[in-house]
């Protein structure tokens, strides 16, 4: 029990808002001396003092020397930076070609990565989730070995996703709580729906709890659509704009829509479904039984049969880089699928925008790897369609993360919600 449970809960809430005040100030712009601290927080600095011992004793800053000089007469200040040991996330996926997991330290860092090729599709999830675990067990030994220990997890997934359970009732805490600007997603732990992996109501966080070695299977564990995940790390990258539609591909399309700064879900967290917004009405019937659906014309199996490509011409994993690399060789027939698609994802994207209004599109996922290909013809479309109000060719662009994007968003789930609410690393122990 810290000294503040005893304090009056206005007094313990105050004291626990500045110690994520101060670890979030310094995240952010360290490393910093004490002063620098409290000029940017506009804290005293003795509470500065007080707070950043604490953060200190829980093995979230270290002291890294002497601070800048800041002008003042006298002896510099030291500097402080988040730690680069300790508390860390935990970031695993389920794709339909992989599995693979990572942890990231407090300072963003990937420390850890593990993956593994399996040809998830089909495969029931109780086949599936003893490999993930496996590249688990992996990924934290090496952490370990470095001084890291993961203190909560989230898994990508490309489908939709539903609670574990009924939200808790308001004003309960979980043990690591959402984000105060609500950009980190909600506790959910079941697949209700993940048709390119033929999973329906999947207990998939039950499940994992079940099979995760003691130390991990007590974490907080989340699950979450493996598109939103890439959308809230390129958003956490913090060097794109605050407002986007992050349009991603694996075996399907996914899409997220983040609106200042924060994730919008919809109103059951099903938002964001792209790949079955209809491009032709009356186009080919698609496994989700409507017809036309985006995925009919720039999902990787339409874009290997517009190419002419079955599995005796690949052959093997990873069709995306195959397709990559015939593009870059020249491949006429891929390059001009790959075209058609950007066309599509135009078409399908144009309706998004003129209803949104973001300020880019990103392509994540599969689709950064293949936007060389892909992009003339989406920014053609959107330049054609987007009409009432401006619009920038240049507002498209590829993710630099690619298709690591779901899995570093899915370890940084932990990081952030560390870094905003330090106090609950120890509030319930």
């Amino acid at each position: 029990m810290t000294p503040e449970t005893a304090a009056p809960a206005s007094q313990a809430g105050m004291r626990r808002s500045n110690l994520g005040l101060v670890l979030g100030t310094i995240a952010e712009h360290g490393p910093l001396s004490r002063a620098a601290v409290a000029a940017r927080t506009g804290l005293t600095r003795a509470a500065v003092s007080s707070l950043v011992e604490e953060l200190r004793t829980a093995g979230l800053l270290d002291e890294a020397g002497p601070a800048a000089p800041s002008g003042r007469v006298g002896r510099p200040g030291t500097a402080l930076e988040v730690s680069g040991e300790g508390p860390a996330g935990l970031g695993l996926e389920v794709g339909v070609e992989h599995v693979a997991a990572c942890v990231i330290d407090l300072r963003g860092r990937v420390r850890a990565w593990e993956r593994m090729s399996a040809a998830n599709r089909g495969r029931d999830v109780r086949e599936v989730l003893p490999e993930l675990v496996a590249v688990a067990e992996r990924a934290v030994a090496a952490a370990g070995a470095e001084g890291l220990r993961p203190v909560g997890a989230a898994v990508a997934v490309p489908g939709l996703i539903a609670p574990e359970q009924p939200p808790a009732a308001p004003g309960a805490e979980p043990g690591l709580p959402t984000a105060r600007d609500g950009d980190v997603p909600e506790p959910g732990g079941v697949v209700e729906h993940a048709p390119n992996l033929g999973w329906h109501r999947a207990p998939v966080a039950a499940l994992l709890r079940a099979l995760l070695p003691p130390d991990l299977a007590t974490l907080p564990l989340l699950v979450e659509n493996e598109a939103n995940l890439g959308a809230l790390a390129e958003l956490w990258a913090g060097e794109g704009p605050a407002d986007f539609v992050h349009v991603s591909a694996e075996a399907g399309i996914g899409a997220a829509l983040v609106a200042e700064g924060r994730l919008f879900r919809g109103a059951r967290g099903f938002a964001g479904e792209l790949g079955h917004v209809p491009v032709h009405p009356e186009g080919p019937a698609c496994a989700c039984g409507a017809r036309g659906c985006l995925e009919q014309y720039a999902g990787e199996a339409a874009v290997l049969r517009a190419a002419g490509l079955g599995p005796e011409e690949l052959g093997g994993a990873d069709r995306v880089g195959q397709l990559a690399r015939r593009a870059a060789g020249g491949d006429a027939p891929v390059r001009a699928a790959l075209e058609r698609a950007g066309t599509a994802l135009g078409t399908a994207l144009a309706g998004a925008v003129n209803l949104v209004d973001p300020e880019a599109v990103v392509l994540g996922g599969a689709y950064a790897e293949l936007a060389a290909w892909l992009l003339p013809g989406l920014r053609a479309e959107l330049s054609a369609r987007v009409t009432v109000r401006p619009w920038s060719a240049d507002a498209v662009a590829a993710s630099r993360l690619g298709r690591r994007g779901p899995l570093l968003g899915a370890a940084l789930v932990t990081v952030r919600r560390i870094i905003e609410d330090p106090a609950a690393l120890w509030a319930d122990a």
